[in-house]
């Protein structure tokens, strides 16, 4: 049982009767209806969210909060979250009435140990070092089970009812979707030189080690919907690589009301590393393989930071029932949206090296703004803003750009 002092509990109660009353705004059930109509392809204006991430030591660093006991710091910091969302940032996130009490899932070791050298500075790049290193080692990949502690999961819930369920919902929740990038994973374990001449060199080898890894994810996955470990990811969840799990295609017709199936939750995959190789070795190294993970799923969400622009054929002849596709700084935005039309919601994000520099110029977000949304007219847009890793200590610039955005978005509704 966690063990808490009375004024963390002061804290945490306080910030969750602050949450409660700022959930409680209409504009919030205003934005989840928005997303609902914008993910199921009926959009009323392009839609705007911003995630922090990296930035958050920035904006709301861990000397600001107040508990004391490590859980408590993680409650205290995730609602001191929204609250700062709700203040300063006002996109078109979804502020809910509720805590997450997670289900204890302990999952399996990869059976291949990731080694890393870190840098010498902070945030800076880390070197893999090489533990995937012939082909004895694919079969060390561990495919297995997750094992669900429900007996800890109920105690812990118990608590969080105790602490908050007078003030907040606490929504026990397992996982809620489902994700993949089984390609980045090899590289890590590979090394990138190691990993590129393999494509070329031994594709068999690259083919056996990426299809191990896909296949452990399909074992996670349908290991956790036998036991009961999934949930609902239709509401204000994290879908894709940005943008929110809320629709009325989720889940099923045919869902039972009790036990959630992975063909009722948000899937996703992507392939960062590949930014670079060819639409033909995309789709034979990535998307190959990442069907057979992405089949299980009702929704899926495609791509991250990768360029997708010369691919957009074989994504969407390999992706089923996509339904968000991530269009990233260095894509061709106007081939993008000539290509997809509305078929599926396409995922902008913006440079986030705009809010890094030395200087931030709001006009020059607005312009980036009004063209992206000029290109993307006759499309189902959203703006996410993601992989902030340093506002330069100046948050207002995260500030501008979600006004910016907003703005933009009502010209072009």
């Amino acid at each position: 049982m966690i063990d808490l002092p009375g004024s963390d509990r002061e804290i945490l109660r306080t910030l969750a009767r602050q949450v409660a009353e700022i959930a409680a705004h209409p504009r919030h059930k205003q934005n989840a209806e928005l997303w609902r109509r914008h993910n199921d392809l009926e959009p009323l204006r392009p839609l705007v969210l911003a995630f922090p991430e990296g930035a958050w030591r920035e904006l709301l660093p861990d000397s600001q909060l107040t508990c004391t006991h490590p859980w408590a710091r993680a409650i205290e910091g995730d609602l001191r979250r929204r609250l700062y969302c709700d203040v300063h940032l006002r996109d078109d996130n979804v502020i809910e009435a509720l805590v997450v009490c997670p289900l204890t899932i302990r999952y399996p070791a990869l059976g291949l140990e990731v080694r890393q050298t870190a840098s010498t500075q902070a945030t800076g790049a880390f070197h893999i070092e090489q533990t995937l290193r012939g082909a004895a080692d694919i079969d060390r990949i561990l495919i297995a089970e997750p094992e669900v502690d429900w007996a800890d999961t109920e105690q812990r819930f118990t608590f969080m009812q105790e602490l908050f369920a007078d003030l907040l919902t606490v929504e026990k929740r397992g996982r809620c979707s489902g994700g993949i990038s089984p390609v980045d994973s090899y590289s890590i374990l590979r090394g990138l030189d190691a990993f590129f001449i393999d494509l070329v060199d031994d594709p068999e080898f690259a083919h056996r080690t990426i299809e191990r890894l896909t296949q452990r994810e399909i074992t996670i996955m349908q290991s956790l919907e036998r036991q009961g470990a999934l949930s609902l990811g239709n509401r204000n969840h994290y879908a894709g690589s940005g943008g929110t799990g809320y629709t009325r295609q989720l889940p099923q017709s045919d869902f039972d009301g009790t036990h959630v199936r992975t063909r009722d939750l948000w899937g996703f995959a992507t392939a960062q590393i590949f930014s670079d190789v060819s639409p033909a070795m995309h789709e034979e190294f990535a998307l190959r393989h990442e069907r057979a993970y992405l089949d299980l799923f009702g929704l899926n969400c495609y791509g991250c930071c990768e360029p997708l622009h010369r691919k957009l054929d074989a994504i969407f002849r390999h992706v089923p029932r996509l339904r968000r596709l991530s269009i990233s700084p260095w894509a061709d935005v106007a081939a993008c949206a000539a290509a997809i039309g509305r078929r599926c919601i396409i995922s902008w994000k913006p440079n986030p090296a705009h809010l890094a520099g030395n200087s931030c110029d709001p006009q020059r977000l607005r312009e980036e703004l009004r063209e992206v949304c000029r290109l993307t007219r006759g499309n189902v847009l959203e703006m996410v803003m993601k992989d902030t890793h340093t506002v330069r200590d100046d948050p207002r610039r995260l500030w501008d750009w979600v006004q910016c955005a907003r703005e933009v978005a009502e010209e072009f509704a």
